[in-house]
C-alpha cells in the first residue's frame, strides 16, 4: 500500500474514527483503524463492534493498492499536529510497519493484520428514509439532552426514535428522558418506508452529531432488526440499537396545565447563570417566584451564600413558587429557537410543559424540585 493524501482531508475522517475506537479494549485490533486504498478510492474503517464508522476518501493519489490497520489515536494525534494542508505520504513497507511522511517528518507507525480486524455484512432492507441534515441535526440535538446516565435502565440511555401520523402527514419524532426531564422533538418524512421504533445508544448520538456537523449531504436512514444505519455522502454509520422497552412517554406529559408563564429566553439563561454563581454544585436547585409581571430568581448555598435577581415577565395566574435544577432549566434553554420560553405549569410539585413556539414540532417536560 502506497498513497499521497492532504493532511486536513484525511484528519476530517479520522476526527469521527478514533472516537469511535475502544481505547481500554482487551482485544488490541478495535485500537486500531483499517486503511484500504483501492479503486482510486481510500477506505477507512474503526469500530468498537457495536458502533461502525465506514467512509470513503477520492481525493488522493494511489501508488500501491494495499490494505493496513494502525493505531487510531497515534493517527489522529500525529496527523493533528502536522501543519495544515501538507501532503502526507503513506507507504506499507512490510505487513508490520506503516511508513508516513510530511515535509521534513518521518515516522514508522505498527501496523496489524488486516484479516484480524472484524468483517461486517449487514443485512438492511427497504429503500430507507431520506432525512434533511439541518432538521435532522436539531432534532437530536434538542432531544440529547434528555438522556439519562443510569445504567441500571439501559433503556433511558440513548434516544428512542419512532414515525407516526399526523394531520396526514408522517413525522419522525425522537425523545429522551431521564425520568427528572424528557425532550421530544418531530420533523416531516416522505417515505413509504416500515420503519420500527428503535433507541439509539447514547455513544451512537453523539459521533453522529459530530459528522452532522460537518456534512452537508441529505440522510439516508436504513436499519435492520438489531441495527440502525446512517448514510451521509460517503460516510456509514452503523450502530446496534439498545435491547429494551422505552416508557410510554406521552403519560408524563402535562395536558392541563393552565398557568402559562412567558419569559424573554437571553435574559433568563444570563439570570440563571449569574444567581446559581453563589452555588459550588451547579445541580443545586433555583427558586423561581412567579408574579404576574416578574419572576424572581433565588439561590441559597449553605457552603458559599445565596444570589437574588428578578426578571420582568408575563404570567396569568396567583403567585406561585417551584424550584429547579438549574442544569436542566439551562440545558433546555438553549435548545428553545423562539425569543421567549413558555412554561405551562400546574403546580409546585406536578411537570412543567416548556414549548418553543418557533418551533411546533418540538417540547420539553421538567420535574420540579424540592429544596
Amino acid at each position: 500500500m502506497h498513497f499521497q493524501i492532504k493532511r486536513d482531508t484525511l484528519l476530517k475522517s479520522l476526527n469521527i474514527a478514533h472516537n469511535i475506537i475502544e481505547r481500554k479494549n482487551t482485544l488490541p485490533i478495535l485500537s486500531n483503524v483499517l486503511l484500504e486504498a483501492k479503486n482510486n478510492r481510500l477506505t477507512i474503517v474503526a469500530t468498537d463492534l457495536d458502533l461502525v464508522f465506514h467512509d470513503e476518501i477520492q481525493e488522493l493519489k494511489i501508488i500501491q493498492d494495499g490494505s493496513t490497520t494502525t493505531s487510531a489515536t497515534v493517527l489522529h494525534d500525529l496527523l493533528r499536529k502536522l501543519t495544515s494542508n501538507l501532503d502526507v505520504t503513506f507507504n506499507l513497507k512490510d505487513e508490520n510497519k506503516l511508513n508516513i511522511s510530511a515535509e521534513n517528518s518521518k515516522f514508522n507507525l505498527l501496523c496489524l493484520p488486516v484479516n484480524n480486524f472484524p468483517n461486517f455484512s449487514d443485512n438492511f432492507n427497504g429503500e430507507g428514509i431520506n432525512l434533511n441534515k439541518k432538521t435532522f441535526l436539531s432534532l437530536l440535538n434538542k432531544t440529547k439532552i434528555s438522556m439519562s446516565n443510569d445504567e441500571t435502565r439501559h433503556y433511558l440511555n440513548g434516544i428512542f426514535v419512532h414515525t407516526a401520523e399526523s394531520n396526514d402527514k408522517l413525522y419522525l419524532t425522537a425523545v429522551a428522558t431521564d425520568s427528572h426531564r424528557l425532550s421530544s422533538s418531530s420533523m416531516p418524512v416522505e417515505s413509504t418506508t416500515n420503519l420500527k421504533p428503535f433507541i439509539l445508544p447514547k455513544k451512537t448520538v453523539f459521533q453522529l452529531c459530530s459528522l452532522l456537523e460537518e456534512a452537508d449531504e441529505k440522510i439516508l436512514l436504513n436499519s435492520s432488526d438489531t441495527k440502525i444505519q446512517f448514510k451521509i455522502g460517503n460516510s456509514i454509520i452503523t450502530s446496534k440499537i439498545i435491547d429494551g422497552k422505552f416508557p410510554d412517554y406521552q403519560k408524563v406529559v402535562p395536558k392541563n396545565n393552565t398557568k402559562i408563564l412567558s419569559i424573554n429566553r437571553k435574559d433568563f439563561i444570563n439570570s440563571v447563570e449569574r444567581v446559581i454563581t453563589v452555588s459550588i454544585d451547579r445541580k443545586e436547585g433555583v427558586k423561581i417566584t412567579i408574579d404576574k409581571d416578574k419572576v424572581q430568581l433565588f439561590v441559597n448555598s449553605s457552603s458559599s451564600g445565596e444570589g437574588k435577581e428578578t426578571l420582568k415577565a408575563n404570567y396569568n395566574s396567583e403567585t406561585l413558587t417551584v424550584s429547579f435544577n438549574s442544569r436542566y432549566l439551562l440545558d433546555i434553554a438553549s435548545e428553545i429557537e423562539d425569543e421567549n420560553i413558555s412554561m405551562n405549569l400546574n403546580d409546585a410539585v406536578s411537570p412543567v410543559l416548556i414549548l418553543d413556539k418557533s418551533d411546533k414540532q418540538s417540547y420539553f417536560v421538567i420535574m420540579p424540585m424540592k429544596i
